[in-house]
């Protein structure tokens, strides 16, 4: 691993960035970074949350502007001053965080980025025949609001491609999506790359950017810290690069006497109707998740994780108070306070705006989540909030999850989504519930990161606690889960112990077969999948 500006240095470049510099109060967030994209090229840019990523494309995008050093474009210097802008030179992204309008369909979010005026339903078409030629299936006519985060992605993918750029930034792209669309995206980013466009490719998922990618820059604490071919790397060897020293793996203890543990979450015949045209309705769900215990539900975006994890949670009640049990107590009436009350915990799919207001501090947000449980310590008899032990609270969770931030106590908003993401759920791991109920709970986070949170579940559970995993990396799954069960269809398998379950198993469970059907041949389920 070199410290050069590239080492495909016979490539003609399409982008180059020399000595850019970004700077947030007294942090620098890119300092004097050096990039090289040549045509053709599939690039991963690397490094742990914070490390200065999202910083480095947002300039690129023209998100935000540099305060020193230059980006040149096909050889020519270059003041990229808005998103429009980067379009029209050619420069495509697909964010982490989505900017989408969910009142809007995806057809309508997606004329709102194009500038060629067509009819709204020759976008539709465009999307639609777009979307399948890829095997990323869309719905333009949908709204926004009633899709699933994986099925936000496509919408983003989707959008980006229209524009037909020359370069495509993608940030965290596989994050949301199954391993078989993965591989359908993964089709997707060698045809362009093919065809003489070039990618610049951001990802946590080592073992993808070995197999797409042909070089990468790896950046910590917001400078270049190396160059390296990534095929030539072990996963273990990139993470060491990212994070400056060893990531320790995951341990998963045996789960001891689990069958005479105590069910400490109990959902029997739960049933909710689709809400909107385009959710899903939940059919007969039953699921026992024991004291000790980690269950991890598996599944492909859209077959109604998102509905499941509203009902389990109390964000939608149900009509049948015994469909969920918490700790021996019918809780399908009451609302995620009388939830938390009993002590469950929840930690959603969406970040910002569910997961976390914003415009709001952490200490703000850590309140907003926590008055009634913490209401002794955070708020006085005479109403005060006690501002001193709500910060402290906030900090605590900060060293514990080690959430890198640029101020004492800044906005939701302004963490990275990785570390964002380690303070929800640091926050909600903080109270030692008896319920952990986690949807994606490493979605968008680095190797680091993501082995912290995962050991963290696996010993909250081995403490005594039941935890719930809905979660749409399998490997992440087989790593903490004592057992799997698959969402399809608004459908729960049974929970199949993680001794007798396989990745052939699982895929065929989320393709739609019966538990107990024999193993088709795999091409129709593959298809489906995708």
């Amino acid at each position: 691993m070199g410290g050069t500006v590239g080492s495909d240095e016979g490539a003609v470049s399409l982008l180059e960035v020399r000595g850019l510099t970004k700077i947030f109060g007294s942090l620098k967030a890119c300092d004097a970074i050096n990039l090289r994209i040549a045509k053709g090229e599939t690039h991963a840019l690397l490094g742990e949350n914070g490390a200065g990523k999202s910083t480095l494309v947002k300039m690129l995008f023209g998100a935000l502007e540099p305060h020193s050093g230059g980006i040149f474009w096909n050889g020519q210097p270059v003041r990229i001053t808005s998103p429009g802008h980067a379009r029209k030179l050619g420069i495509g992204m697909v964010f982490q965080h989505f900017s989408l309008f969910e009142a809007l369909t995806a057809a309508e979010n997606i004329a709102l980025s194009l500038d060629d005026g067509a009819p709204i339903g020759t976008i539709a078409a465009k999307a639609r025949a777009l979307s399948y030629s890829y095997g990323l299936p869309l719905d333009p006519n949908a709204l926004v609001g009633d899709l699933s985060v994986g099925e936000r992605q496509r919408i983003e993918i989707i959008r980006c491609l229209l524009q037909t750029p020359e370069l495509v930034i993608l940030d965290e792209p596989t994050s949301v999506l199954t391993p078989q669309e993965a591989d359908k995206l993964f089709e997707t980013l060698e045809r362009l790359r093919a065809e003489g466009k070039s990618i610049l490719y951001i990802s946590h998922r080592l073992e993808e950017v070995k197999r797409i990618c042909d070089r990468a820059t790896v950046l910590r604490h917001g400078k270049v810290v190396g160059h390296c071919n990534p095929r030539e790397e072990t996963a273990a060897s990139l993470a060491r690069m990212m994070v400056g020293s060893e990531v320790r793996s995951v341990e998963r203890p045996p789960a001891v006497g689990m069958a005479d543990a105590k069910p400490l979450l109990e959902i029997v015949k739960l049933d909710r109707k689709a809400a909107t045209p385009f959710s899903i309705a939940l059919k007969n769900i039953n699921l026992v998740v024991r004291a000790g215990e980690v269950v991890g539900i598996a599944g492909v975006a859209g077959n109604g994780q998102s509905e499941f994890f509203e009902a389990v949670s109390g964000e939608v009640l149900q009509q049948n108070r015994a469909a969920i049990r918490i700790r021996d107590k019918e809780v399908g009436n009451l609302d995620i306070t009388g939830r938390r009350l009993l002590g469950a915990a929840f930690v959603p799919e969406e970040r910002l705006g569910h997961g976390a207001a914003p415009g709001m501090k952490l200490s703000e947000n850590l309140l907003l989540s926590r008055h009634a449980t913490d209401g002794k310590a955070f708020v006085s008899k005479a109403g005060m909030i006690r501002t001193h032990a709500i910060q402290s609270a906030a900090q605590r969770i900060v060293e514990m999850m080690d959430v890198r931030k640029s101020a004492t106590d800044p906005e939701a908003a302004a963490l990275s989504g990785g570390n964002l993401q380690k303070f929800i759920v640091g926050r909600e791991l903080d109270r030692k519930p008896a319920v952990m109920i986690v949807n994606q709970p490493t979605w968008g986070v680095d190797a680091g990161a993501a082995a912290h949170i995962r050991q963290a579940l696996i010993e909250l559970a081995r403490n005594g606690s039941a935890v719930l995993v809905i979660s749409q990396d399998l490997d992440e799954l087989f790593e903490i889960s004592d057992a799997i069960a698959v969402m399809h269809n608004g459908e729960l398998s049974a929970a199949i112990p993680i001794a007798e379950v396989s990745y052939e198993k699982i895929g065929l469970l989320m393709g739609g077969a019966e538990p107990g059907q024999p193993q088709a041949a795999p091409a129709p389920i593959a298809a489906e999948i995708a």
